[in-house]
């Protein structure tokens, strides 16, 4: 299943859950009507009074308190959702989790959260997507973690203190490929989605214990035995919510768990790492049970069963089911030799070796590695030249294989450990990405550190110029996943040192007029994933637009890729022709190359974000086949292709082939 398949099956597991919660509130509309029903009897017997002083009918006192209902579990849903606006870090620190920051000096220097972070970021650049937040549940030792956000541009993943403690390198690659999974299926905001609607049909249950509560500690008042009964009532009609919470967690969680397996294989380019993983959950007495008392809300986001749910209620598949399609020879035995290997644990001769845990024990099993070799010259020359087919591309889109990550890897290796430095730090991540926007040209450049000298000072200016320095000497393929790894940093700044930052940034790739089309879309993305970040719970997903209805759009971008891919006007033609016929085949467009190419682009990349899976799909393909025209595609060509691709939110691994 491609990405844009997988966008629709996220549509339709979002219109599941929103059935199942209707007929969830029913359920509990209907049972709270009961239980009123029957407490006015009761009640009405002793207290008389109180019920013939009343003008209401019993009808209307049911229609009253079904509207009552239904206020308390929309606007605790409303609350919950609001709470959980600001993104994947929000989720992360409501379940106790703790931010590691790469720029304070205790994290850099910590073999365990380096390791982490490496991995994180490595498969954070094959997938084409910016560095997310990284949490640790420090007091937590199952092993376990969760993806968290609305999108790319504001996720968070959290793994326990026991994946650092217990996992190998490549077991913690695997656990992290699978969120990722998640991160790029879309699967992160229904998941937030979720959240709130579970929230809101275990409301009734939260009112009726703290009536018991209340009705605890005023034993003497003659109508407290009432409250009680109400109260009690209430709570079980909260097992409804709770029934049906967990019934709606179990529909939508459970076949994404195999894909994202899946993902996790081909990505990491071996299974032993996830299939590791999941063996010591299955064999160590912790496995990967929280003890977080937020754990029920969030149990669907979880790697593993977080809860110890029935099979009727499970959120994921058994544990031998999902080793089994991961390492089809896999032998129940190999639990037990994990258990007895840990019940005493030997020590590790290289305690920060990628085949031992962090914790310093040697692995628990000794299967072989099943790396490929990585290659020799993983990273192209500059001016060389990529095979590109658009089907191929289409399937390329966030699904990243083996290959991507050996490219990730080697682009992450080599970039300059001071550069690197400046990245993870919140006050120089802004120069970092400026210096990325600077000219070649001299002239340009100098009026484009004038400008940085009138915004930021003398200072700023001088550290630019050291980045830039450093910036000059990068491969072309490195300064986008730079970028990313000076995102979290970039996170951490204010809005309205944000709103400069972007003003600057926009200025810089405009000095003189003269604007590169590689500087406008780092702009481009660096500024809509930086919106997204700061206000993701506005993020539109998968959008209804019809390419029919986006034909202008389609034309301008397309044209703008064929004009940029050749200096021949026949040739640029000939490849707007191409790319419309695989978009628009019966569309009658010539080719017209937008004279403002930013305005055409600011206006038509908005439009066409909002297109539906297939459409995108389709426009992906056709960008494809106007860039490839020729024969031949350049890593710059690529470059601008990733770029386009992600402002879509179709994110590309660095290495395009």
């Amino acid at each position: 299943m491609n990405f844009f398949a997988q966008q629709e099956r996220a549509r339709s597991q979002t219109r599941r859950m929103l059935v199942l919660f209707v007929l969830a509130v029913i359920c509990i509309v209907a049972a709270v009507d009961l239980v009123v029903a029957f407490a006015m009897g009761v009640m009405g017997r002793n207290r008389q009074d109180v019920y013939h002083a009343a003008s209401l009918s019993q009808t209307s006192v049911l229609i009253v308190t079904s509207l009552i209902v239904l206020g308390v579990i929309g606007f605790s849903m409303l609350y919950k959702i609001s709470t959980l606006r600001g993104g994947g870090g929000v989720v992360a620190r409501q379940l106790g989790a703790t931010l590691i920051d790469p720029h304070d000096p205790a994290v850099a220097t910590h073999f365990a959260y380096k390791r982490l972070r490496t991995v994180i970021e490595e498969i954070a650049i094959a997938s084409g997507v910016p560095v997310p937040e990284i949490y640790v549940l420090e007091n937590e030792s199952a092993i376990n973690a969760f993806a968290s956000g609305y999108t790319p541009s504001d996720a968070a993943i959290t793994v326990t203190q026991g994946c650092l403690d217990k996992l190998t390198r490549d077991e913690l690659q695997g656990v992290i490929a699978h969120e990722f999974s998640h991160v790029l299926n879309g699967d992160m905001r229904l998941n937030i989605r979720l959240m709130g609607v579970l929230f809101g049909i275990l409301a009734i249950a939260v009112i009726g214990g703290n009536m018991l509560q209340w009705s605890g500690r005023d034993r003497n008042n003659r109508d407290s035995n009432g409250q009680v009964l109400i109260g009690i009532a209430l709570v079980a009609v909260g097992w409804i919510g709770l029934f049906f919470g967990r019934l709606i967690k179990a529909g939508v969680s459970r076949q994404r768990e195999y894909l994202a397996d899946a993902s996790a294989v081909q990505f990491t380019r071996q299974s032993q790492g996830i299939a590791g993983a999941l063996k010591k959950i299955a064999g160590l007495a912790e496995g990967s049970q929280l003890q977080t008392p937020n754990r029920e809300e969030a149990s669907h986001m979880f790697f593993g069963d977080g809860i110890g749910y029935s099979a009727l209620f499970a959120t994921h598949p058994p544990l031998h089911k999902r080793i089994l399609a991961i390492d089809p020879r896999f032998n129940p035995r190999e639990l037990q030799d994990i258990a007895k290997a840990w019940s005493a644990p030997v020590p590790a001769m290289d305690a920060e070796g990628a085949e031992v845990s962090i914790s310093g024990f040697a692995p628990a099993t000794t299967t072989a590695r099943s790396h490929a070799p990585a290659p020799s010259n993983p990273l192209p020359r500059a001016d060389a030249s990529i095979a590109l087919t658009p089907k191929n591309m289409a399937i390329q889109v966030a699904h990243p294989d083996s290959d991507d990550y050996r490219a990730a890897n080697a682009i992450h290796a080599t970039i300059d450990d001071a550069l690197r430095a400046c990245a993870y730090s919140a006050e120089r991540a802004p120069h970092v990405v400026l210096a990325l926007a600077l000219d070649a040209d001299s002239e340009v450049r100098a009026g484009q550190l004038r400008l940085i000298e009138q915004y930021f000072g003398a200072a700023t200016r001088a550290s630019m110029q050291e980045i830039a320095a450093d910036i000059a000497r990068l491969h072309p393929l490195q300064r986008l996943p730079l970028a990313q790894l000076a995102f979290p940093a970039l996170r951490r700044r204010t809005r309205e040192e944000w709103q400069t930052f972007a003003t600057v940034l926009r200025q810089l790739v405009q000095t003189d007029g003269r604007i590169q089309l590689e500087k406008y879309c780092l702009a481009t993305l660096v500024r809509l994933q930086m919106i997204e970040a700061f206000e993701p719970a506005k993020t539109n997903a998968a959008g209804n637009g019809k390419l029919p209805d986006c034909a202008a759009e389609v034309a301008d971008v397309i044209a703008i890729v064929a004009r940029y891919g050749s200096d021949d006007v026949s040739e640029a033609t000939r490849a707007f022709q191409l790319g419309m016929n695989e978009v628009l085949p019966n569309a009658k467009a010539n080719y017209a190359p937008p004279e403002d190419f930013v305005r055409a682009l600011d206006r038509a990349l908005p439009k066409l974000d909002r297109l539906m899976p297939a459409g995108k799909e389709l426009l992906v393909c056709g960008l494809t086949r106007a860039i490839a025209a020729d024969g031949v595609v350049t890593v710059s060509e690529a470059e601008l292709l990733r770029t386009v691709c992600a402002a879509l939110h179709c994110p590309l691994p660095p290495q395009i082939a």
